[in-house]
Formats: C-alpha cells, structure tokens, sequence
C-alpha cells in the first residue's frame, strides 16, 4: 500500500454517509454499493462509517457481531478488489478468536486482504440526553494505536468516541500519521452541540487532514437504537471544512488530500515538535492565595 514522494502525493479518500439499521443483509447491500460508487470515481480509499453494517442498541449489535471469515467481510474483500481500492469498515462489533467482542475498524487492501485491524481504545460509557450508553458491557476496549500506510501516505485509524481524547491524535501525528480517520456513529444530541468543533480541533492540533465518515438515523428507524448525527466531515489541516454530508440518507464524496499541505501546515506551525513532554508527566505546582489582612 506504499510508494512514492509523500510530500508531492495526492489522496483520493470517498467520505461516505449512511442510514443502517439491525438487518445486516440490508446494510450490506447499502455499503457494496458506497463502495461500487467511490470506485467509478477512482477512490484511492473508501472510508465506511462506524455502525455501517448494524446499529441498534449494544445487546443487539452484540448479537450481530461478524467474524473476520464471515459472508460479511467475503463479500467487503470481493468489492475491494473489484474497485482496486482500500476500503476501512470503519468500526463493526467482531468476534474474535477468544470469544471476545471488539469494535474493529478493519482496513481491507486493494486486492482483497486484511492488511490491518484496529480495536477502539476509549469505549462509550456515557449518559446523553437520559440514555446510557454502556459499551465496556458488551465490548472489549483495544490495547494499541494503529497507523497504515495507503499509496506512501500514514492513516491514522480512530473511531467515534476516540474524538474526545486529543493525546491519542498527537501521538498519531507526532508517529507521522498525515491523515486522521474518525470514522462515526455519533449521537445527534452531541452530535448538534460538539461533532464539528471536535473534527476540526483534532485536524488543527495534528495539522492533519481529518475523514469522518458517519451514520444517520432519525426517529423513524431507530427500533432499539439511537438517533445519529450524520454530517460526515473532512477538514483540511487548517481546520477548513471540505466536505459536510448533511443529512443524507446515502452519499459518496471524493475528497482529494494534498501531502503538500500537510507539510506546509506543519512547517509553518511546528507544534509537533513544540511539546513539552519533559513538563507534561510532572505533577502541577500549586498556590492557594489566602485573604489579605484585613479582608472581610
């Protein structure tokens, strides 16, 4: 998946957008087709929202965990190497050879391999809008970053609630990770209030280009799940939106990322080599500042 001069290197990412629901055959076919799609647009790689094979509540989505020799991926691995892309299933509930659950995103080479595996570090025990969402019940949080390289171009991988944890994206980026993946399900509560400050804060601290493929539900189709955001996002390493998908039910875009702006980016404002990590571990100083004499 590599090769060439990084620095003068074009990326030609598909962002996709779509609505899934619990029928996994049904979500299969939508996904096939985003894929197909970005290919006739000559995709370098297809980025697959988290969720894009089911989404329901986390017993449900557990019951419909695929494995890494199932249909499901046979048939992912069959339409990437028709379309000669890669294609990163951006976050799916797997069953693993240990008769665990994780939440993988499973990057799928252009002639059909796994080429890579990354298990969502920071799993999603919240409470939004009265509704808990208690992921650590039914899923096993991963141990390990993950970068790819695709065309000579570093891919950092990521998923969802990854978003809120900015040290995990400057680790990425200070590895060399040019391009950041934060493939979604994201609520439509913090979806409205944080999903767009979020994916241009974590491209303008890494100065990184950022694909944020997402999934869209509304009331209508959520059964046993909830309501998503949609407005699938890539931002450019200053932090210009280049792509929003709005609230489209189905979409495919072709963004193409230049090397050279990462570069420039990251001359121009080197805060990757700036840290202070001789300071960051240490424990704070503190003061109290008391009353002076005669305060009331």
């Amino acid at each position: 998946m590599s090769g060439g001069n990084v620095a003068g290197r074009e990326l030609r990412v598909a962002l996709t957008q779509m609505q899934p629901s619990l029928d996994v055959r049904r979500n299969l076919r939508i996904v096939l087709e985003l894929v197909r799609q970005a290919g006739e647009r000559e995709a370098d790689l297809i980025v697959l929202p988290e969720n894009a094979l089911c989404i329901g509540s986390n017993q449900k989505m557990r019951e419909a965990a695929i494995r890494l020799d199932g249909p499901e991926l046979d048939a992912l691995r069959a339409a990437a190497r028709e379309v000669r892309a890669v294609v990163v299933l951006g976050g799916a509930k797997c069953l693993g050879s240990d008769g665990e659950i994780r939440n993988s995103a499973l990057v799928i080479d252009a002639q059909g391999e796994i080429a890579a595996c990354y298990d969502k570090l920071h799993l999603f025990n919240a409470t939004v809008a009265g509704t808990v969402f208690n992921a650590s019940a039914v899923e096993q949080a991963g141990d390990h970053m993950q970068i790819v390289e695709v065309k000579g171009v570093k891919v950092g991988l990521s998923i969802c609630y990854d978003i809120r944890f900015p040290e995990m994206y400057r680790s990425l980026a200070r590895a060399g990770a040019q391009v950041l993946l934060i493939p979604a399900a994201f609520t439509y509560t913090t979806g409205q209030a944080h999903w767009e400050v979020l994916v241009r804060a974590r491209a303008i601290e890494s100065g990184a280009y950022v694909i944020a493929s997402a999934t869209i539900r509304g009331d209508h189709s959520a059964q046993e799940g909830f309501e998503t955001w949609g407005h699938a996002l890539a931002v450019d390493p200053w932090g210009a939106v280049l792509a929003d998908l709005g609230t489209a039910q189905q979409a495919v875009q072709i963004v193409s990322l230049r090397m050279s702006e990462v570069e420039r980016i990251r001359t121009s404002l080197p805060v990757l080599g700036g840290g202070r990590h001789d300071v960051y571990g240490q424990q704070p100083a503190s003061a109290v500042i008391s009353k002076g004499e005669g305060d009331a």
